[in-house]
């Protein structure tokens, strides 16, 4: 039977429906992850949870240890992760309120720790990133969100950059003539180094706000909180339903 890994990132540090069990606070060799990952039961089903900015909320993007993130979820014998991040919209439907579920990345971040394989920690190896998620998750949340209906995009390019501040308009036209269709700080090198860990990985994508340039009023933290709180009670039923969905 899978295991499964949340991986949360703003406004999921708490997620509504899962109850704790225990937590592992796992020292790896790139040193600790981001918190204790809450081992808990979701319904039926065990799911382990990490909060990617930590506890509290308070690690910037470019800072979070994503190597050991990810190695200590392996190490709990993880077999399927899903990764759920806020984001901003660029492409037209890519509204507040809307959901998507990328295919394709864009990495514009600059100087993380962002392999495994960098002759050190283990010998050079070029993976074969072409699909950056993984294939069979994205059909199953693709299939789950149709049937709730959710106001959801089957695909979509996520476009990854440093942070912590946000875009300016013209980085944000640039990222749209690229092809980006949402904007986000964490999603690499977090989708490379599961595919590294040959985890099997997908994304959820929560637009808080219009890209910069691409609004009539400013991008406030109070506005994106607002979209942030309705949105975590949707991300609970669409993952109740991915696990209902789920292979025994």
């Amino acid at each position: 039977m899978p295991k499964l890994a949340l991986i949360g990132g703003t406004g999921l540090n708490q997620l509504q429906g899962l109850e704790p069990v225990t937590e592992h606070s796992i020292e790896t060799p790139f040193g600790a992850p981001s918190a204790a990952i809450v081992e808990g039961r979701f319904g039926d089903t065990e799911l382990l949870f990490l909060a990617r900015h930590g506890v509290p909320h308070s690690i910037p993007p470019h800072r979070i240890n994503y190597r050991a993130n990810l190695w200590a979820l392996r190490e709990l014998g993880v077999t399927e992760i899903l990764a759920v991040f806020a984001v901003g919209g660029i492409l037209g439907e890519m509204t507040p309120g809307h959901f998507v579920i990328p295919d394709q990345v864009i990495d514009y971040t600059w100087g993380r720790e962002h392999t495994f394989f960098d002759g050190k920690a283990a010998p050079l190896e070029h993976i074969d990133f072409t699909e950056p998620f993984s294939a069979a998750l994205r059909l199953r949340l693709v299939e789950c969100a149709q049937n709730l209906p959710l106001d959801c995009s089957p695909s979509g390019t996520y476009g990854a950059t440093q942070g912590p501040r946000l875009e300016t308009a013209a980085e944000i036209r640039r990222m749209s003539r690229d092809g980006c269709d949402v904007v986000g700080m964490t999603g690499m090198p977090e989708a490379a180094l599961a595919a590294e860990l040959r985890l099997p990985y997908a994304a959820i994508c929560m637009v808080v706000n219009p890209a910069a340039g691409l609004g009539e009023t400013p991008i406030t933290e109070a506005a994106m909180h607002e979209i942030l709180v309705q949105e975590t009670a949707v991300i609970g039923e669409l993952l109740r339903a991915f696990i209902d969905a789920s292979p025994q």
